[in-house]
């Protein structure tokens, strides 16, 4: 669950052009951050997982390309998580996808404890994290051509359509995913607003490196847990849609 993972105007970040327009009759704002900051509260295991694990899995941001062999200590595809939540997804998908590298983007503090606090306790090895905006993540770390995957599970719906211009999946960003994604690498969301999930079909349709992988909704994959957010809401009668792309093969690298 990702629901700290929010898109707001700012003065400078993402400003890729767009050929398929805004969706929804909506106008998106003319820059992009993966965030809102928000207050949280750390626990104290969270402070010790901090201490503890921080140094080793937490990497900086910086403005050259990532040493993704270095980093993990190996090479495997690598996936990119924008929005982690609490980490309870990430963690179950980096156990059971255990030939695969995570590198995990979250700003919020109580969050990163979360996720490094299931760590110690599980002992996943294949998750690293950035405590940075997605956006200058890939902007500046990740390489075209280089993800294997890409998740972004439940991103703030904005619900309100004044505020829909502060949603994430805008084609913008979904131009710089596209581009960072190699051939054959798969784009998967997730959401519980009908509206989101209707503008997410509307835009990845819309982005020309991008082909869907179904007619239209994807089933949720086995690998994707139910965490008790998505529990609680289908228990309420909420749907959930998810929605997978894959990056067309012989496309050329941007």
């Amino acid at each position: 669950m990702a629901r700290s993972l929010q898109f707001a105007p700012v003065t400078e970040s993402l400003t890729l052009a767009s050929p398929a327009g805004p969706p929804l009759d909506v106008a998106h704002p003319k820059a992009i951050k993966s965030y809102v900051r928000r207050a949280g509260r750390t626990t104290a295991a969270q402070a010790r997982a901090f201490e503890e694990l921080g140094p080793q899995l937490i990497l900086p941001f910086r403005q050259a390309p990532l040493d993704a062999t270095a980093a993990f200590g190996r090479s495997a595809p690598l996936v990119l998580e924008i929005g982690f939540g609490m980490g309870e997804a990430t963690a179950h998908i980096a156990t059971v996808r255990p030939q695969d590298n995570f590198l995990c983007c979250e700003v919020h503090e109580a969050g990163v404890g979360a996720l490094l606090k299931r760590i110690a306790e599980q002992g996943q090895t294949n998750i690293r994290i950035v405590q940075h905006d997605a956006v200058e993540v890939l902007q500046h770390m990740i390489p075209p051509g280089s993800l294997a995957g890409v998740h972004i599970f439940f991103p703030d719906p904005w619900h309100k359509k004044r505020h829909h211009k502060r949603r994430l999946i805008q084609p913008p960003l979904v131009q710089l995913l596209a581009s960072r994604l190699a051939p054959g690498g798969y784009l998967h969301l997730a959401t519980d607003w009908q509206d989101y999930a209707e503008q997410m079909l509307a835009v990845l349709g819309a982005e020309p490196l991008l082909e869907n992988t179904v007619a239209d909704y994807a089933p949720r994959p086995d690998t994707r847990p139910l965490t008790k957010f998505e529990q609680r809401g289908l228990r309420l009668g909420h749907g959930v849609w998810d929605l997978v792309f894959r990056r067309k093969a012989g496309q050329p690298r941007l």
